[in-house]
């Protein structure tokens, strides 16, 4: 992770170039994401000898945005392993998902039978399931939090860190200012976090919340950095 740290602001202007000016689409980001979190989460269940088939409960938490849809991807894959129990749960009615690919991927979910999903209407299941989890995938909040967390993603975050799960944030840790790393209210403490394209700077010197990080590169071309990241392009 030798590249320069960005902001969310940075981050979100360099996904706008690169859909406008090099036809990369959101989509293809969300999908080479989710990918790149499930292939880490595998790589890491192996290095821990922890067998991801052994029958364990694999449960991605999601909010309305594109972290959720990052983490519904991530479950797609994973669920080519056929033995682990994977269960999808939304924080937020699936008809207030705020971006298309996220929606595109709930879609998705909803058709397998390999995934269990539950929405916002079933908090108690939601709760056991977080509660009974091996591994969690936190997918909750994205790069634009601030301020108190709302219900019922402030309670799921109470669930998570109860929960004695193996905890992977997307992105940055639910609850974690990406700017700063600052946490104005409560957050997410992950065992790893796999962040994309660029370390974002609230991450640097936030072990306590992020545990180990990993990189991934989800194909934004550099020259979509251009005009943005001064002289790093």
């Amino acid at each position: 992770m030798d590249l320069k740290a960005i902001t969310s602001d940075e981050m979100y202007k360099i996904e706008e170039n690169a859909e406008a000016n090099f036809g990369v689409r959101r989509m293809y980001m969300m999908e080479n994401a989710g990918h790149g979190l499930a292939d880490f989460i595998k790589f890491k269940m192996d290095e821990m000898n922890t067998k991801i088939l052994d029958k364990r409960r694999i449960v991605a938490v999601c909010g309305g945005g594109n972290n959720g849809g990052d983490a519904m991807v991530c479950m797609r894959h994973l669920s080519y392993y056929p033995e682990a129990k994977y269960t999808v749960l939304l924080l937020v009615d699936p008809r207030d998902l705020r971006t298309e690919e996220a929606r595109a991927n709930w879609t998705i979910i909803k058709r397998l039978k390999s995934i269990e999903s539950l929405w916002s209407d079933q908090m108690d299941q939601i709760k056991e399931r977080i509660l009974d989890s091996d591994v969690l995938i936190d997918g909750i909040l994205g790069t634009g939090v601030s301020g108190s967390i709302r219900e019922p993603h402030s309670s799921a975050i109470d669930y998570i860190n109860k929960s004695g799960a193996y905890i992977f944030s997307v992105d940055i840790p639910s609850g974690l200012d990406p700017n700063t790393g600052l946490v104005h209210d409560k957050c997410v403490r992950a065992n790893a976090t796999v962040t994309f394209h660029r370390i974002k700077t609230g991450l640097l010197n936030s072990e306590k919340y992020s545990g180990q990080i990993h990189l991934e590169h989800i194909g934004i071309p550099r020259e979509a950095e251009t005009g943005i990241l001064v002289n790093e392009a």
